[in-house]
């Protein structure tokens, strides 16, 4: 084992831990990983458990062997959806998050210490992995108790592994992920607690819980977001797909958006009825429904699926956004599977997979297989909003690997239903096409939106901040540095064009992802978002950009009511005001935070342009739009 610990570089204290183990176990293959998850009986059941002390023993979370993989669950029903405010920095590096002492009122050092203490008490795996994929990743480790190997698994499966026999000395992590269940309920009154410790060569990473949301997948994204504000660079929050039509043009499309916008959804094809036909969207107030009839839809190809790495060496001089996959595996949510049938590809997927795959919030019976319709039931008896499967990426059909150049980013959104009876904000049409600068305010306020099933905080219709390009709720660092990075990043990419698209509502339509799919057939088709001045309208909300004047979509127009809101006789130009108004308010609220010394003098000009009403020809002088 020595020559294990030989070949990696780790501080005095953290080799300590590992020294004093009363056993290392290093994984060297997958299969050692999923025997782990069952602990050292190898048992059918497992329970994660561990003796909390003035509590006693405590299960925190049930690993199952299935035929087609693990299932993991969690007997709390709070453990099954990630913490939006799990993110605590114990450092005095710049930050605009909360801080340790100043929440618990005491410093960090002496809970790391506690918490190396009681490391070294147990038998710990160790796993190296590269955060931020194979080719452009940092070196990184986990330590973690040997009875939570399912948590192991996990993250190998999101972030890679390596086998430490391939590993050659010096491997210095620059990231180290620490698991220390059993302090959520001796330290933070069981709350999901993720504490970020950057140091000057390591950032430290404390999960105190065992749900891998805040952690495994999006405490490396963490990681990651810190090393580019250091190095100039940033890692979008977003999914990608190479879109090839039926006459073999190829687009890329980048989808950002908060948790619940549309991310994965993009990479899915184009759900339809039984009868073949597509389903537009259902009034909400009518009963009215709109079907579409596509014969031939446009083949897809994914490239990313949550976290698109914009590293410097992957740039080129195309003048478009060049991204590739950070992760080595997708945290695709499947809430949307309620029944058989109703997404047949992924279904056989899941169901008949070529090797086992991590299910987590999922039924799972011993030796039977687990079915990703049967979601498990919270303590209300509803099923859980946020049932999810690890899909390693190299078992995702026909994959790009690599990089790929941006075409078209677009920004999902959302959207409550508006009527005239309850006007709200779900005022977007189908698709707007956006000036770069309108764009960069989209990514700076982040709206999370309506009935977000991926996190604790649900709160029905009201709008909140997910904040910088959607993924500040994972960043350790600055806003305003955030803000500059995408600034930059649109203002360099002159060839890329933007989108938002809203899902859930277009007004008084139930539409569920159906716009996502629709606008990515009639962008494929026109090769882009190119379109003549004649072919936009601009919004009646300025946010909002630009309206298109048509949608034609194999033959078939889409109806003016879905593109234009305001037209639909449920809502009306009052009730759409009203709508708008809520959303410009939201925003402005918002954006007056970014205005420090440190903005870039070009974002201070957008966000004056934001809070005195600027036209939408303001925002076209400070950043050219390409038609």
């Amino acid at each position: 084992m020595n020559e294990y610990l030989s070949k990696i570089k780790l501080d005095d204290d953290v080799m300590d831990i590992l020294t004093s183990s009363k056993k290392l176990i290093f994984p060297k293959t997958r299969e050692e990983l999923l025997a782990l998850s069952f602990g050292s009986d190898d048992k059918d059941e497992y329970n994660v458990e561990y003796e909390i002390p003035g509590v006693g023993n405590r299960v925190e979370a049930t690993v199952t062997r299935c035929k087609n993989g693990v299932v993991i669950n969690y007997p709390d029903d709070y453990m099954r959806r990630r913490d939006p405010d799990s993110l605590i920095v114990a450092d005095d590096q710049p930050t605009d998050k909360p801080k340790f002492n100043d929440t618990y009122g005491y410093e960090f050092d002496g809970l790391r210490k506690e918490t190396f203490a009681w490391l070294k008490k147990q038998e710990l795996i160790v796993l190296p992995f590269l955060s931020g994929g194979e080719k452009y990743g940092y070196p990184s480790i986990l330590i973690a108790p040997a009875n939570a190997g399912h948590f192991a698994l996990a993250l190998a499966d999101l972030q890679g592994r390596l086998n430490i026999d391939d590993i050659k000395a010096p491997f210095e992590p620059v990231a180290i992920v620490y698991l220390a269940p059993p302090f959520r309920h001796t330290h933070f009154e069981g709350k999901q607690i993720c504490v970020h410790n950057r140091l000057e060569k390591v950032h430290e990473v404390f999960s105190y819980n065992l749900y891998p949301g805040p952690s495994a997948k999006k405490g490396v994204y963490s990681v990651l977001l810190n090393i580019g504000e250091r190095e100039d660079w940033t890692t979008c929050h977003a999914s990608a797909v190479k879109v090839i039509t039926p006459y073999d043009n190829e687009i890329v499309i980048m989808h950002e958006g908060a948790s619940g916008g549309g991310k994965s959804e993009m990479l899915e094809k184009v759900h339809r009825e039984a009868d073949d036909r597509v389903l537009l969207g259902k009034n909400t107030v009518t009963g009215e429904k709109n079907y579409l009839r596509i014969s031939e839809t446009c083949e897809l190809r994914p490239v990313t699926d949550d976290m698109a790495l914009c590293h410097p060496k992957m740039q080129n001089e195309s003048n478009k956004l060049v991204v590739g996959d950070a992760e080595t595996g997708w945290f695709l949510r499947v809430d949307s599977i309620t029944a058989y049938g109703e997404n047949p590809s992924y279904e056989r997927l899941f169901m008949q997979p070529s090797q086992p795959l991590v299910f987590i919030n999922l039924q799972g019976t011993p030796n039977s297989t687990c079915i990703p319709w049967e979601h498990t039931l919270d303590s209300n008896g509803k099923p859980c909003p946020n049932p999810r499967v690890i899909f390693p990426r190299n078992m995702v059909p026909d994959i790009v690997d690599g990089t790929v150049e941006v075409d078209v980013r677009s920004f999902g959104v959302r959207c409550p239903a508006c009527t005239k009876s309850d006007p709200t904000y779900g005022i977007l049409g189908m698709m707007h096409v956006l000036p770069p600068a309108l764009a960069w305010i989209w990514r700076l306020v982040a709206p999370r939106g309506f009935k977000n099933p991926s996190i604790v905080d649900n709160s029905g219709n009201a709008l909140k901040s997910e904040g910088v390009g959607s993924y500040w709720p994972f960043a350790t660092g600055k806003m305003v540095k955030q803000a500059n990075l995408l600034l930059e990043q649109i203002c360099s990419s002159t060839s890329t064009r933007y989108i938002i698209i809203p899902n859930q509502h277009i007004g008084a339509y139930d539409v569920g992802f159906m716009p996502e799919w629709i606008s990515r057939e009639y962008i494929a088709r026109r090769g882009g978002a190119k379109f003549k001045q004649e072919h936009l309208v601009e919004a009646r909300c300025t946010l909002l950009g630009y309206c298109l004047d048509s949608i034609k979509v194999d033959g078939q127009y889409i109806r003016k009511a879905f593109l234009q809101p305001e037209k639909q006789g449920e809502i009306g130009i009052e009730a759409y005001d009203i709508g708008a108004k809520i959303l410009t308010d939201f925003f402005k609220e918002e954006l007056v935070k970014f205005i420090t010394p440190d903005l870039e003098p070009l974002g201070k000009q957008i966000i004056d342009c934001f809070l005195n009403d600027a036209s939408l020809q303001d925002y076209m002088e400070l950043i050219p739009m390409r038609y």
